[in-house]
């Protein structure tokens, strides 16, 4: 045996040596995280959030030759159209003081919820090739989509109040006019409450997407757009159930603001603040509990 083949042979082997590891603290890929830090990673996706929103809102009619036009153009058309329907040939305003700008209003902001509610019940659904891409809180869409709602939505809020000074009777600005904008906010946290809830529905029971219309179509005959509570006060029932109902508060606050100098009672807000608390509040958990679902091919 050579010396250099000796020496081979006296080199010490290595020992192997057992090692625990402690998986406790490692969490699985794609699992859901806790609540509050749920919210502390919605937080820090809030850049991505108000991207998202700006350029799909810049982007979203640019196939149209009359682009964001239609933002404002749908709601006019709309409401001619209900202004023909129920005003003239039905006359459902009868007795409706300035029933032009009590019209305008209720189908300026009750489209607005429409609009907000239809996009964030379907945008999981129609996300799924982000969902697989990457890793994030999947309840940053359903917010992307009701902030998109409401920047597009400006110009539509802008108009509605145009239309109620120019056409006659015109109303007078006052300071009432800035209860506007806790109207319009308490209507957005409703909105993004009740997207969250449908959100998941939807990516589940996709099926459900078609029924929304009509429970929207239906909701809007509930919440008094082209007609007065008033007709309903030989029906106790009806009319108490329909001063619950969170839209119908929101149309009523905004034309007591705007027509009426008024703010307001405080029942009808607290009315609306608490529909809308709650439903951000059982939307969010309602969404978080179904996290790890969100794009998987049943």
């Amino acid at each position: 045996m050579s010396a250099k083949t000796q020496g081979k042979a006296q080199q010490p082997q290595p020992t192997l040596v057992a090692t625990s590891v402690s998986l406790r603290d490692l969490d699985r890929v794609g699992a859901r995280p806790a609540f509050l830090d749920y919210l502390v990673s919605l937080w820090d996706y809030r850049h991505f959030v108000l991207y998202d929103a700006r350029s799909r809102v810049q982007t979203g009619n640019e196939q149209d030759r009359l682009g964001r036009v239609w933002l404002v153009l749908g709601p006019l058309l709309n409401g001619l159209m209900f202004y023909l329907i129920m005003g003239l040939l039905l006359q459902s305003g009868a007795g409706i003081e300035n029933f032009v700008a009590f019209l305008i209003i209720g189908v300026f902001l009750f489209q607005m919820s429409v609009r907000a509610i239809t996009s964030s019940s379907r945008v999981i659904a129609s996300s799924k090739n982000v969902i697989h891409a990457f890793t994030f809180p999947r309840a940053s869409l359903v917010l992307a989509a009701n902030l998109r709602e409401l920047l597009s939505n400006v110009p539509v809020l802008i108009t509605m109040l145009i239309l109620v000074i120019v056409l006659p009777p015109a109303e007078e600005i006052s300071w009432r006019w800035f209860m506007l904008l806790p109207i319009v906010a308490l209507q957005f946290i409703f909105n993004l409450g009740i997207g969250l809830v449908l959100a998941r529905v939807v990516s589940v029971f996709n099926d459900a997407s078609q029924l929304i219309s009509y429970a929207m179509r239906l909701w809007m005959y509930g919440s008094c757009m082209f007609f007065s509570i008033e007709r309903f006060n030989d029906m106790p029932l009806v009319r108490g159930i329909m001063e619950y109902n969170p839209l119908y508060n929101v149309l009523h606050l905004a034309r007591e603001c705007l027509l009426y100098g008024q703010v307001g009672s405080w029942r009808a807000w607290a009315i609306l603040a608490l529909w809308s608390a709650s439903a951000l509040v059982v939307g969010m958990i309602f969404f978080w509990r179904g996290e790890e679902t969100y794009g998987r091919e049943l």
